[in-house]
């Protein structure tokens, strides 16, 4: 290890990309500095999607921000949350102390109101649009800089690189690209799940996710993981995005990793950075990155001629590294390692679903084939045979490395007031238009008028085709929630079509894509509810963006439906009937039948569906507020959104409440 982190830079021509390290406690945060990464990225306490991470108080984080300065290194602070109405006000206190006590370099975002309020605060550095923003597609880029006054967009996981070199090509020299190049992935694109939110509140776009993606769901007679993918690795390919100036970034995700996680794939892409041509080096990097501790590898789409599905239902998607299995009896379960293990070292038993998960730190090294037994609680027995997986380790030289920046760390420790910052939020009055009352059907295609509503399609070229000139005319038009870049000009010449024949309502499913209308001040664009809109001050951004109109995220709960209504500057909708997605994903895995339904372990059902490029997977029972739509109406909303999904045959629907958060509320 030591040889690997003293190797000389290399040969590397042209403008370096940064190595940006991840950090979700202070041992991580030291353990990115040691191996080089020239920028680190980490959260406080609040605001941040990975709230499951430690994450840092204000002091914590003033002081390795200086240290991290000293190192010369950046900090970029993640404020990457869905935001309600009654959280600007908080938010903004935080940013304003940010700005005038620790200072980052960034602050990465994802809500439409986070850039508006830092400049409030007085934030001074760059704001970076997280992936969760889901800028999928060019035409927005060139406005970004000017409309919302970012420096970065964080470009979605899924892309290959022929699309990344779209984007590029399309960023303006003041607009910079960061891209993941290793790490977790999520079955859903990047804010387009809905799953953990769904299932209880706990929404994945506030960073408290509990990944019911990873569960084993069952189909037919196979019980698999179809939703659990293996890690995004682009390993040796990554030299590939050196050669586009426009990725400033390369990212590493893990904010809930530990210390030697962060510190062996940051050493290794610093490696593939600087001396990807040497070929020692290359081996060295694929080395570290095998004992990372992360999941198996997988290139993705990365490759368009060879792109790799992430999800292979035969191989293992548990995190760490196997080093054996459950032996023994039930009375003495124990490990005989297949590696030399440490003290100290943490093993996970099982998958976080097993009725035996457990982990623990290993009290004592044992070499390899020994035997160490564990102790297990009661009722809660590993079945003989199940994986034993090593999920961190603290090697010596590493806590070396630790200890040597703690004794510096210490050193900038420095007293900060942790609140008191003085913070006045700045509202645009609500002033919205109070249009009619309107009940709109949403159609996969199109049908008989329903009496009394408003027609809607999802945009399609085949809707299109079956409907009368007057039909598409009259019919408001909803595009998807994820445009790719290499589907932009077929989107934008459909909506060319459309609009040939006089159509002019448009629902908008990402607030990029008002970037495909050309005349967009003579249109009716509304915001539909895959922007997660959740507060005023979003909803102003996209008036200013050329919105006259917001169907707001349907994860709300009651109190924050009504909150919002009251300072709105545009006219409101909802959502209140029909079958809402658990995720949209640009995979599937290759057994997984579509239109047919499949189960959780907890007796939860649900089918897939395919539509153009996106894979949607539905729960068998209705989003269903109808119960609400007089006390939504009474608090100013004028839109009422019920979206058609065609139900599979083989699917039974089940009868639910279906009230997602409306009484449990958004957390």
């Amino acid at each position: 290890m030591e040889q690997i982190v003293r190797r000389k830079a290399g040969d590397f021509r042209g403008p370096k990309p940064e190595i940006l390290a991840p950090a979700g406690q202070k041992d991580s945060f030291l353990a990115a500095l040691a191996a080089g990464a020239d920028a680190v990225y980490c959260g406080l306490k609040d605001f941040s999607a990975r709230m499951a991470a430690q994450n840092f108080t204000p002091a914590e984080l003033a002081a390795l921000i200086d240290l991290a300065h000293d190192q010369g290194a950046k900090v970029y602070l993640t404020v990457n949350t869905l935001l309600k109405s009654d959280e600007l006000l908080p938010l903004g206190r935080q940013l304003a102390w940010v700005s005038r006590h620790a200072a980052p370099d960034a602050l990465i975002v994802q809500d439409l109101a986070v850039p508006a309020l830092a400049r409030q605060a007085g934030f001074s550095g760059e704001i970076h649009l997280s992936t969760l923003a889901n800028v999928s597609h060019p035409a927005v880029l060139s406005r970004l800089g000017t409309t919302l006054n970012v420096q970065r967009v964080v470009l979605p996981r899924e892309l290959n690189v022929d699309e990344i070199k779209q984007m590029a090509a399309a960023c303006p020299p003041d607009l910079g690209l960061e891209l993941f190049v290793h790490g977790a992935l999520c079955y859903g694109v990047s804010g387009r799940c809905y799953w953990s939110s769904f299932m209880g509140g706990k929404s994945g776009l506030r960073g408290r996710c509990v990944q019911p993606c990873r569960r084993r769901y069952t189909q037919g007679e196979a019980s698999q993981r179809f939703f659990s993918c293996q890690d995004y690795s682009l390993d040796v390919l990554a030299k590939v995005l050196a050669e586009i100036p426009q990725v400033r970034a390369w990212k590493i995700e893990g904010r809930k990793k530990g210390p030697h996680y962060v510190y062996y794939t940051t050493t290794a892409y610093k490696m593939l950075r600087d001396e990807g041509q040497d070929p020692q080096a290359k081996k060295s990097a694929l080395g570290l990155l095998e004992n990372a501790l992360g999941r198996p590898g997988t290139h993705y789409h990365f490759l368009p001629q060879r792109p790799q599905n992430p999800i292979d239902t035969q191989t293992d998607s548990g995190s760490g590294l196997l080093v054996g299995t459950v032996r023994g009896g039930r009375d003495k379960p124990c490990l005989e390692p297949r590696m030399a293990l440490l003290e100290g070292d943490k093993l996970r038993i099982g998958y976080e679903d097993d009725e035996w998960h457990q982990t623990f730190d290993l009290p004592k090294s044992v070499p390899k084939g020994g035997k160490f037994y564990f102790k297990t609680p009661k009722g809660r027995v590993p079945a003989k045979g199940t994986p034993i997986f090593l999920i961190d380790r603290r090697e010596p030289y590493l806590l070396e490395q630790i200890a040597k920046l703690q004794r510096r760390l210490d050193a900038f420790a420095r007293t900060v007031p942790e609140a008191g910052v003085p913070f006045n939020l700045r509202l645009a009055p609500a002033s919205p238009k109070q249009p009619r009352v309107r009940l709109m059907h949403v159609l996969r295609s199109p049908g008989q008028r329903m009496r009394k509503t408003t027609l809607a399609v999802w945009l399609s070229a085949e809707a299109v085709n079956a409907m009368h000139t007057s039909q598409i005319t009259h019919a408001w038009w909803w595009l998807p929630p994820v445009i790719w870049p290499d589907e932009e000009e077929q989107w934008r010449l459909l909506i060319r079509k459309v609009m040939g024949h006089g159509a002019d309502r448009f629902v908008l499913n990402a607030p990029w894509q008002v970037a495909l209308f050309q005349r967009s001040g003579k249109l009716n664009l509304w915001a539909g509810p895959f922007c997660n809109i959740a507060n005023p001050l979003a909803i102003r951004t996209f008036k200013l963006l050329g919105g006259q109109g917001v169907i707001v995220s349907p994860e709300l709960g009651q109190e924050d439906y009504e909150a919002l209504s009251s300072k709105s500057v545009l006219p409101l909708g909802a959502v209140i009937y029909g079958h809402w997605p658990f995720c949209v994903s640009r995979t599937a895995a290759a057994d997984l039948q579509p239109e047919q339904p499949f189960e959780s372990p907890r007796q939860e059902q649900g089918w897939l569906a395919r539509y153009g490029s996106l894979n949607w997977v539905f729960p068998n029972w209705p989003i269903d507020l109808r119960g609400a739509q007089d006390t939504l109406a009474k608090a100013g909303y004028r839109l009422f959104v019920q979206l058609e999904e065609p139900v599979p045959r083989s699917v039974q629907i089940k009868k639910r409440p279906g009230k997602w958060n409306w009484e449990l509320g958004l957390r």
